[in-house]
């Protein structure tokens, strides 16, 4: 009778100290304005039409909308910090890292989104989250220096972390005005979908990765 209690005591253990993944896991959609869901109603952000895309794909994720308006990579770094620490983040299993779009059209260095979104990702490696880094392109206006400069960043840091690039976050949408609000830079809702839909399988990759 001890023994059998001894043993039942030692499963509950098990099963209290088990992975993460033991529930359903949790994406964190880290970003700016395109992942907040600027100009839509809430439940057609970006985050909410991934997490559904998740599910039809039989991956049950809970994806917590990390995205703030006007945010730079400066201002994802500022609050990194402080949003995984917060009772509504918990610790995610992944998180999307979707900054950069601001840096460029405000024309910032390169060399400092490149310094932040590097911090980044290795902050939320050393916590043991894994990472996907969506890429983003330079408005042709600010000239080929500054494209070939702020373009390339996004795939050197993937290869310098070995996290998995989703080439262009916009793609499929950008200059698809079927798919954009009428500034012509944010997704509508049906944009949104295409994002999430596009995104959902390496998404479900990934996570399936960290159940092994």
């Amino acid at each position: 009778m001890i023994l059998l209690r001894l043993i039942s005591a030692c499963f509950i253990l098990a099963l209290a100290a088990g992975p993460s993944w033991a529930r359903d896991p949790v994406v964190l959609a880290f970003g700016d304005s395109l992942t907040a869901g600027y100009g839509l109603e809430p439940a057609n952000a970006f985050p909410v039409q991934l997490e559904r895309a998740l599910r039809r794909q039989g991956m049950p994720a809970t994806v917590v909308n990390g995205g703030v308006s006007g945010d730079t990579s400066t201002g994802g770094r500022a609050r990194l910090l402080w949003l995984l620490e917060s009772a509504a983040a918990a610790k995610p299993d992944l998180v999307i890292v979707e900054l950069g779009a601001n840096d460029a059209l405000r024309g910032i260095d390169p060399a400092v989104t490149r310094d932040n979104l590097d911090w980044i990702i290795r902050t939320l490696r050393q916590r043991d989250i894994a990472v996907i880094l969506a890429g983003m392109m330079a408005p042709p206006n600010l000239g080929s220096d500054y494209g070939k400069a702020f373009n390339g960043l996004y795939p050197a840091l993937a290869k310098k972390h070995g996290v998995p690039l989703y080439g262009f976050f916009l793609d499929g949408v950008a200059a698809e005005p079927a798919y954009l609000q009428e500034d012509g830079m944010h997704p509508n809702e049906k944009g949104a979908a295409r994002i999430a839909a596009r995104l959902a399988p390496l998404v479900a990759r990934e996570l399936k990765r960290g159940q092994r």
